[in-house]
């Protein structure tokens, strides 16, 4: 588990591949659209590098996300919100997201409006259990 308050870090139950399928059925599940699937090790594959399992999902709605923008307008460089899992060095699979009310408020967003995003996050944890 990760000491830094910036940082969540979750050890899934499930291998890699199932932990992704978890999460993006949990995201749809909850309304929220995948944007994005950045899959590092198939980056590191082609420039000719070798890397565990390792993809960033970017996630969202922009009834959500909009609104938090519009408020503080550098929100925009941290939204869609993103999860990386990943496999790690002992074999087991780890989710890692920034809490993103923290990161909102510094942004300049009011805490009350940054707060409103936590539940996409929640839905992650409990993807997990």
């Amino acid at each position: 588990m990760n000491e830094d308050p910036d940082l969540v870090e979750l050890v899934s139950p499930v291998a890699f591949g199932p932990t992704l399928i978890r999460l993006t059925d949990a995201i749809a599940a909850a309304g929220m659209t995948i944007f994005a699937r950045i899959d590092h090790a198939a980056g590191a594959r082609a420039a000719g590098m070798a890397m565990p399992p390792t993809e960033v999902l970017i996630y969202g709605n922009p009834k959500g996300g909009t609104p938090l923008m519009q408020a503080a307008p550098y929100a925009a460089l941290d939204l869609p919100l993103r999860v990386l899992v990943r496999e790690a060095a002992d074999g087991r699979t780890r989710v890692a997201f920034h809490p993103i009310a923290a990161v909102l408020q510094r942004a300049g967003v009011p805490e009350a409006l940054a707060s409103r995003l936590e539940p996409a996050q929640r839905v992650l944890v409990e993807a997990l259990r």
